[in-house]
């Protein structure tokens, strides 16, 4: 039998850990809880979760300050009742997965689970295609192709889908494109980012105006869907 995949939920309401716990483990999940940041760092050694729900707000450190050392051996998904998108970006940039909001839908929560545990596989695997949906981006030919026809992309929307399918399903920050693709010092030039993500969606995406392929986070940065 395959050993159940190990989420640790680091919140310091019991109440938040309890409804996890119940929800996770029906979803086939083995939990772990920890009210602290101090038990959050021994349960990472110890039970080696593969995903990490956590809250900012912890009673003996502040959670942002926990991202990076999470991440060094799981996916992080920031649950949190700060909902400002400074806190957010700061997240994201510091290398969490994903954030969701509190109150949180739990359904929501499960696809984002999913979600991470598919990006941290094919990140392992280092995948140089990635298919979504009918279009397929290959990162070593430098090919966009859709329905199985060459799209042509401008060097600078591909610079932001090939950011994106690296990361598939992760929103990037701003930020972090900016300077990905246009460089050190171009980090506000948001503007750059929506000319070229308009350019890819009116390549790839069915109906640009409702665009599934390349999604925004309003204030905070862009995700590829994966479906």
């Amino acid at each position: 039998m395959t050993p159940a995949i190990t989420i640790l939920v680091v919140d310091d309401e019991p109440a938040i850990r309890r409804l996890f716990h119940v929800g996770l483990s029906r979803a086939g999940y083995r939990v772990v809880e920890a009210g602290t940041a101090r038990e959050a760092l021994t349960a990472l050694q110890i039970d080696k979760p593969e995903v990490v729900l956590l809250d900012l707000g912890l009673p003996d450190r502040d959670g942002l300050e926990l991202i990076p050392t999470l991440r060094a051996s799981a996916a992080v998904i920031v649950v949190s009742a700060r909902g400002e998108t400074d806190q957010k970006v700061a997240a994201l940039d510091l290398g969490a997965d994903d954030y969701v909001s509190k109150p949180f839908d739990s359904e929501e929560v499960l696809a984002r689970i999913r979600t991470a545990l598919r990006h941290r596989v094919s990140g392992a695997a280092e995948q140089p295609v990635t298919h979504i949906g009918d279009v397929e981006i290959d990162l070593l030919s430098r090919t966009v192709r859709k329905q199985g026809e060459t799209v042509h992309l401008t060097p600078k929307e591909y610079g932001l889908l090939s950011e994106l399918a690296r990361n598939p399903g992760r929103v990037i920050t701003h930020a972090a494109l900016l300077r990905a693709v246009w460089g050190a010092g171009h980090e506000d030039d948001v503007e750059y980012l929506r000319v070229a993500a308009r350019g890819v969606r009116l390549k790839l995406e069915d109906d640009p105006a409702r665009p599934v392929l390349l999604r925004n986070e309003p204030g905070v940065g862009y995700r590829l869907a994966m479906g």
